[in-house]
């Protein structure tokens, strides 16, 4: 039971009055790579938000624990530091902020700083591994970016974190085959280096072709329908989700 890092208990949560998840069991294991698949709008990207403490979102009934303590109501930042990460399906532009000085900033704040040289040696090394041009470092952060190079920033940010707990939100919406292959040796690095967790959500299944999947998961219509193996992927990639609909 030890290893259980993240579970939801009959978790429900809502926008406003309109409820969108309902009676979520999911239990995640410390290593493991989950996928989280089905439809457009089946409340996929409405979970890993719920998941993260996203304030647009309210918990309704159930709990959410993570790493042996109960999150339900923890705040976003602190959820950060606790080892969660969220990528965006639409990652953010912040015009006027560097994107160094902003993942400096993502570091100061999950934990003791960092000096200045071994931040700099640390961020450079891991954007020659993504295949990074140093120069996008001193950019503003997303702004002129395209949706490769967003991305990337993204596993930037989550190689430089170290998160216990990764949810990667449809990273693979809108890229070429080139951004694909960094976004996923991105993801092998986090998982080599890091011993990480991954909760990838998804509709397509590209993004899967070069990882170990251990479990995947099916949501239609806000509830988890089935579960199964990754041979679960292969049936999802050629009979799509009408079964489960």
């Amino acid at each position: 039971m030890s290893n259980e890092l993240l579970i939801c208990r009959n978790l429900s949560a809502a926008v406003g009055e309109k409820a969108i998840l309902h009676d979520i069991d999911l239990t995640i294991p410390q290593g493991e790579v989950h996928v989280l698949m089905g439809p457009n709008g089946a409340g996929k990207s409405t979970l890993g938000h719920v998941l993260m403490g996203d304030p647009a979102y309210s918990v309704t009934n159930g709990a959410i624990e993570f790493d042996g303590a109960d999150i339900t109501e923890l705040a976003t930042d602190k959820r950060s530091r606790a080892g969660l990460f969220l990528s965006f399906q639409a990652p953010v532009e912040i015009p006027g902020v560097p994107l160094r000085s902003f993942l400096r900033a993502a570091m100061e704040g999950r934990g003791p700083k960092m000096k200045n040289k071994e931040f700099n040696k640390r961020v450079r090394a891991l954007a020659d591994e993504l295949d990074m041009d140093p120069a996008y470092l001193d950019r503003e952060l997303g702004v002129g970016f395209s949706g490769g190079e967003k991305k990337k920033v993204e596993m930037l940010q989550l190689l430089l974190l170290a998160p216990k707990l990764a949810i990667l939100d449809e990273t693979d919406s809108g890229l070429d085959v080139d951004a694909l292959s960094v976004v996923s040796r991105g993801m092998e690095a986090y998982r080599a280096t890091c011993d990480g967790t991954l909760l990838i959500i998804t509709h397509n299944t590209r993004i899967l072709e070069r990882l170990s999947v251990d479990h995947v998961h099916v949501m239609v219509a806000g509830r988890l329908v089935a579960e199964g193996p990754a041979s679960l992927i292969d049936e999802i990639d050629a009979e799509g989700f009408e079964r489960y609909e």
